[in-house]
């Protein structure tokens, strides 16, 4: 019987690339897994009250089962997924409430966008129904391109996009129905 040294070694060299094939896989697995970056809160917040104020007096109030803040991603933002319930009050006191089934703040550009049974009343009655809508803090503006319900003391419409002022002061809409007395 001879034994031949080249198959040996032919087996040998042919084990020794497979297992370093095998072991470069986990290393390259590893590697894969440093370049995913975890996308986390930085911090997280149950059941929050937050008092705004401006010159002393309260302008706003926030209420939320729970808040996220996402301030350490390169567009930092604020998420509310569990909606906001929001008391907005002007310089006489006037009242206006806000409730979204689900919020999202974006902190460079300002913009609030509210999400599901978005509802807005204010003191005097009217009310502003629709799926999502959009604020603008900086020039304090509302705003969707979605269909929406608009109800008043002077009569009620609907329509498919709505903008308009805090206050309620300048409304302007897009494809409106309805009755709307302007005598009152």
């Amino acid at each position: 019987m001879t034994f031949s040294i080249k198959p040996f070694f032919a087996t040998l060299l042919f084990l020794t690339l497979l297992l370093s094939l095998f072991s470069c896989e986990s290393n390259f697995k590893e590697v894969q897994k440093i370049n995913i970056s975890e996308f986390n809160p930085t911090g997280e917040a149950d059941s929050i009250n937050v008092k705004y104020t401006d010159s002393g007096r309260i302008s706003a109030i926030l209420l939320s089962s729970k808040m996220l803040d996402f301030s350490g991603v390169d567009f930092p933002f604020t998420e509310f997924p569990k909606g906001i319930d929001v008391t907005l009050f002007d310089a006489k006191g006037k009242k206006t409430f806000v409730k979204s089934n689900y919020a999202i703040s974006y902190k460079r550009t300002g913009i609030i966008d509210l999400q599901g049974k978005v509802k807005i009343t204010t003191q005097d009655g009217q009310v502003l129904e629709t799926e999502q809508l959009y604020f603008d803090q900086k020039n304090e503006w509302f705003y969707t391109e979605r269909r929406f319900t608009f109800s008043s003391p002077k009569g009620s419409s609907a329509g498919q996009g709505i903008d308009f002022s805090k206050d309620f002061k300048v409304i302007n809409s897009q494809k409106i129905s309805g009755e709307v007395d302007s005598n009152n």
